[in-house]
């Protein structure tokens, strides 16, 4: 008989109980960790073991019975696992099991097995289990595409029912790519019934997502804020305490320059559950898309991140230290002659990075003196990152032309 005729699909409560798994090798051991994660009494029987499982056994995870199988070994037991690749070995197990009313799982070979497990992933609240028919390896494929599709989104996570215990989510975008956004952010936005995003933000992922969510566009345009903070910190508030799962799409990371401080701590002041969700930072990002890294050994061991838009007097002058500013293009010949005259090297690399991680990434590169006159003649436009220090001149398209 196969493991699906017959069969009714089960999910046993294994906390506490005792589990004899007989063997010591891989399966054996795979099997008796997940036994572990589940909070069982995990007896192992094997003469000898792998390394992982008597890393177990050294921590007091799990007591080994060193010798070969024996009558009397599953006294007690709800649930025998046995791997020992011997057919005699295992079928004698299989049989006692049968004997004693206890549900038996086989590696290898399903004959005579009166269990079988299936292969398990979990996402958020949400269990998969599938069974292979007996091949292992398929039920773990189908089991790994179900996950990957409900970790991307790809199927919905949304609950269709009432949530009155609604909360927000500041989820990070990523810096333009939106195979940058986490799989944490996506998964959220498959569960989300309002989605309140910025400019910057990843929008072609709203065409994923059902008809009936909400979208709040509450973008901000350089030196044009549509939407104040105050009435965005409102709206997601009100939302939150309608019941529903509202996610705060942002580019980048919500704490760099994201305002997303502000959010949480208007939402927790209001009584509304915040997670946030890291996003890769355009800082970082945009560069090392652009071949720079912020640092490299033997050129530079630190760097700075600073909005282009406050003044910058103030920050190192080190040509070692790598300086990443956010926004400020239009600021840019200003912001150059105000590090200059605060002690930065003229000569010092630089570079403008314009729509970065996307199809329309252009990179400029002149030195801090030449940079704004550079940026001007291409015609130059947020959203752009400028990187000054000697990391730039990694990059490709060093020296400029």
């Amino acid at each position: 008989m196969s493991s699906g005729e017959g069969s009714l699909p089960l999910t046993l409560r294994v906390t506490g109980r005792k589990v004899v798994v007989v063997g010591g090798g891989h399966v054996a051991t795979r099997r008796t960790l997940s036994l572990l994660d589940a909070g069982a009494q995990v007896v192992v029987i094997s003469p000898s073991i792998s390394d992982s499982l008597a890393s177990s056994i050294g921590r007091g995870d799990v007591a080994w019975i060193q010798r070969t199988y024996e009558s009397g070994d599953l006294d007690g037991a709800w649930l025998v696992q046995t791997a020992t690749a011997d057919p005699e070995v295992d079928g004698r197990v299989a049989d006692d099991a049968e004997a004693h009313q206890i549900w038996c799982l086989k590696g290898g070979a399903h004959d005579h097995a009166t269990a079988w497990s299936p292969a398990v992933a979990r996402v958020a609240d949400v269990t998969v289990a599938v069974s292979g028919g007996g091949d292992a390896g398929r039920a773990a494929a189908l089991r790994d595409g179900v996950a990957a599709a409900l970790q991307s989104g790809d199927l919905p996570l949304r609950h269709r029912t009432h949530h009155p215990d609604g909360f927000v989510a500041l989820v990070g975008g990523g810096p333009g790519d939106p195979g940058l956004l986490t799989t944490r952010g996506r998964r959220l936005l498959a569960e989300a019934d309002v989605v309140v995003i910025d400019r910057l933000a990843p929008h072609s992922v709203l065409a994923e997502l059902p008809p009936d969510v909400e979208v709040i566009d509450v973008g901000k345009m350089p030196d044009h804020h549509p939407i104040p903070q105050d009435e965005i910190n409102a709206i997601l508030i009100d939302r939150a305490k309608q019941g529903k799962i509202v996610v705060r799409l942002k580019g980048g990371d919500p704490y760099v320059f994201g305002r997303g401080g502000e959010e949480l701590i208007a939402c927790r002041e209001a009584g509304i559950p915040v997670e946030v969700v890291p996003g890769v930072t355009s800082a970082i990002a945009v560069a090392a898309a652009a071949g720079i890294p912020v640092t490299h050994r033997g050129v530079s061991r630190g760097f700075s991140v600073v909005t282009g838009h406050e003044s910058l007097a103030d920050v190192p002058h080190n040509r070692a230290h790598t300086l990443v500013m956010l926004m400020g293009v239009k600021r840019l010949a200003e912001t150059a002659a105000e590090l200059i005259a605060a002690g930065h090297d003229p000569e010092t690399p630089s570079a403008l990075i314009e729509s970065g991680c996307t199809e329309d990434q252009r990179v400029t590169v002149g030195t801090l003196a030449t940079i704004a006159d550079r940026a001007e003649a291409v015609g130059a436009r947020p959203p752009a990152i400028t990187v000054i220090g000697d990391v730039v001149a990694l990059s490709p398209g060093w020296p400029p032309a």
